[in-house]
């Protein structure tokens, strides 16, 4: 598939947007931008709720491809979740069938399965078709995703690849990140990966760089065409010095979705 020339990009004031909105350009595509509040710097980006379904539909009217990424990203009560991350998702699908846009990437959570045990030295990497376990709302809310992007491609022709991103910041804050971090700069990779790729279809994939503790299995990303650079083990020391490694038993220990499973951090921040 050619390049996407014009990407409408959700959550461009969001943690992944904002670091996005810097890296998505110099692949060529050009940025519409949408987000419930101002996005910085960006005096035409829209601004709007996913539940204003004229806006949404308007938003998708003319570009390529969407990358949704927006919604709330951590727990919350479920009625926020409802409204935000499974009507709304369900609201931009629907305005990107009605506007003929072909090819979403759907920001999915690696706790859409963080009840998943992770695997230990000697075992295989975590693969994604492994079932559903969601650690949280937020988590159910992606599993959610998932399924309403099979739909929309099963009855309507709409692709998707749904990235299970891991932890995606400018470097890991926690031991447990050591195994699921996504660098920005990987995570534009990706991002381009998935809106370039032939014949998506629906796809799953697992979100994260190249690093050397990686609990899952990025044969699915790779087969896009993705190929990450960055590894999280040159913050491996300097982390396990400060913070320790995670107590025999404990979440983090036991779970791909680690505190989550137990104690999730709140929306919002």
């Amino acid at each position: 598939m050619s390049a996407p020339r014009t990407l409408l990009l959700t959550g461009a004031a969001g943690g992944v947007g904002t670091l996005m909105r810097e890296l998505l350009p110099p692949y060529g595509y050009e940025l519409r931008l949408l987000d419930v509040a101002p996005v910085p710097g960006a005096p035409d980006a829209i601004v709007a709720d996913l539940a204003d379904r004229a806006a949404l539909r308007e938003a998708v009217r003319g570009v390529d491809a969407v990358v949704h990424l927006a919604g709330i990203s951590l727990e919350a009560d479920f009625e926020k979740i409802m409204a935000a991350n499974i009507a709304g998702t369900q609201y931009l699908y629907e305005a990107a069938r009605e506007e003929g846009v072909r090819r979403v990437v759907l920001a999915s959570s690696n706790h859409a399965v963080g009840f998943t045990r992770r695997p230990r030295e000697g075992e295989p990497p975590i693969p994604v078709d492994t079932p559903h376990r969601p650690d949280t709302f937020y988590g159910l809310s992606k599993c959610f995703g998932e399924d309403l992007a099979q739909l929309y491609w099963d009855l309507h022709g709409v692709e998707t690849v749904s990235l299970r991103i891991g932890s995606c910041f400018p470097e890991p804050t926690s031991v447990r990140m050591l195994s699921i971090w996504l660098s920005p700069a990987d995570c534009a990779r990706l991002l381009h990966a998935s809106l370039t790729a032939e014949d998506v279809a629906h796809t799953v994939v697992y979100g994260s760089s190249a690093n050397t503790r990686a609990w899952w299995d990025l044969s699915t990303a790779r087969a896009l065409g993705y190929a990450p650079e960055d590894d999280s083990e040159v913050y491996a020391e300097k982390l396990i010095a400060e913070k320790g490694l995670p107590a025999e038993g404990s979440p983090d220990d036991l779970y791909l979705g680690g505190h989550f499973c137990v104690d999730p951090p709140r929306w919002p921040h």
